[in-house]
């Protein structure tokens, strides 16, 4: 099949599972085209049957602000000619599923069909918007499939949207040969054998609760040796880094800022902290489960449908720092149960979320379109 894939390319969950995808799907023969304002992150090279195709932005004096989703739509349009592309597969509804139905009616000689795949916040932030809510509504009516990563972003988007047509669930899913314990040279050596590592790893936005996770570090440093390595970058980082000053433990906190692969990042961790307000799956929970990694983390969204409490890691209301933070100490205390959680951590992502179970579920879909 020739298969065009829109996201947005920068580190959030959206982009990677959208750049994973295109890449399994060209190892397994098919022809893919990404489109979008600048190459994925996780695209760093062309494999295989995979090409890029970049969405030229300029500025025009008349227009306050540059009509991305136009030139998109337009870009997406030369694509589907020029690869002859069967199946459009966009990553959030606004602006990608909007811009692929508007190519659609370009093309209408070609019969595209264009498949949307629910993230989250394209409904629960961004869609829900009173502004985008009429655009975000069409789109899902109007697509010839829609996908959602959990069972609670489709309960969401059905009660938000009054949506009835159906919506596919289709996991996330991680590549878990990838995830193998060798802990890179970018990662300092602790201070002491029996010192643990606590990681979060985010876009630093404001709903995933930075400050939650520092405020728990600090409650684990009491009792045990710890550390806190913090992944990404985003407009809370800032709000990390005076959380941990003024709670005193910013000099056991190690900031790396983004990186392209976490595989490697998460072998150097003994507990992933994902105290976040809302998530409509939590992939970074699943990539540190495949790395046998155990999380703590907020009981909302769809973070249980990975997670499960007190076999792979520990849930606890959404601000209950007190309650997160004794789940760690327990969990990090105690070798022989970690083990546990670990290797339970690894069989659960292996046996349900591995790309080689999730990957051929987008195949159905697309072929069940075509056919």
């Amino acid at each position: 099949m020739r298969i065009g894939i829109s996201c947005y390319p920068t580190h959030g969950g959206s982009g990677v599972v959208a750049t994973e995808l295109g890449k399994h799907l060209a190892a397994r023969g098919h022809e893919v085209a990404f489109i979008s304002y600048a190459a994925p992150l996780r695209l760093t090279e062309l494999p295989r049957n995979v090409s890029f195709h970049e969405v030229e932005i300029e500025e025009y004096p008349l227009l306050h602000h540059f009509p991305y989703t136009l030139a998109l739509a337009s870009k997406m349009a030369e694509v589907v000619r020029m690869k002859r592309i069967e199946i459009l597969h966009v990553h959030y509804a606004i602006p990608f599923g909007a811009a692929a139905l508007l190519a659609k009616q370009i093309v209408e000689d070609r019969d595209l069909k264009v498949v949307t795949t629910l993230h989250g916040t394209d409904i629960t932030l961004v869609g829900n918007n009173a502004s985008f809510k009429p655009v975000t509504t069409l789109t899902i009516s109007h697509s010839d499939a829609v996908t959602a990563v959990s069972h609670f972003l489709e309960e969401e988007t059905r009660r938000q949207f009054n949506i009835e047509r159906p919506i596919e669930v289709i996991y996330n899913f991680v590549d878990t040969e990838r995830h193998e314990r060798e802990i890179p040279p970018c990662i300092p050596p602790c201070r002491s054998c029996g010192q643990v590592t606590l990681m979060h790893i985010s876009n630093f936005r404001p709903v995933k609760r930075v400050q939650d996770v520092v405020t728990i570090f600090a409650k684990v440093t009491a009792a045990l040796d710890a550390r806190l390595v913090l992944v990404g970058d985003g407009p809370d980082a800032c709000v990390a880094e005076e959380t941990a000053r003024r709670l005193g433990v910013l000099d056991r906190v190690t900031f790396l800022g983004v990186v392209d692969h976490v595989a490697p990042i998460l072998a150097a961790a003994d507990l992933l902290l994902l105290p976040s307000e809302t998530e409509s799956f939590g992939l970074v929970a699943l990539e540190a489960m495949a790395s046998g990694v155990p999380v703590v983390a907020s009981d909302i969204g769809g973070i249980p449908e990975v997670v499960t409490h007190g076999e792979t890691g520990f849930l606890a209301s959404v601000g209950d720092t007190d309650r997160m933070a004794e789940h760690a100490i327990a969990l990090l205390s105690d070798r022989t149960l970690c083990k546990r959680f670990s290797r339970a951590a690894v069989t659960r992502a292996a046996e349900r979320f591995d790309h080689r179970q999730i990957v051929p579920q987008y195949e159905t879909v697309y072929e069940r379109l075509l056919d």
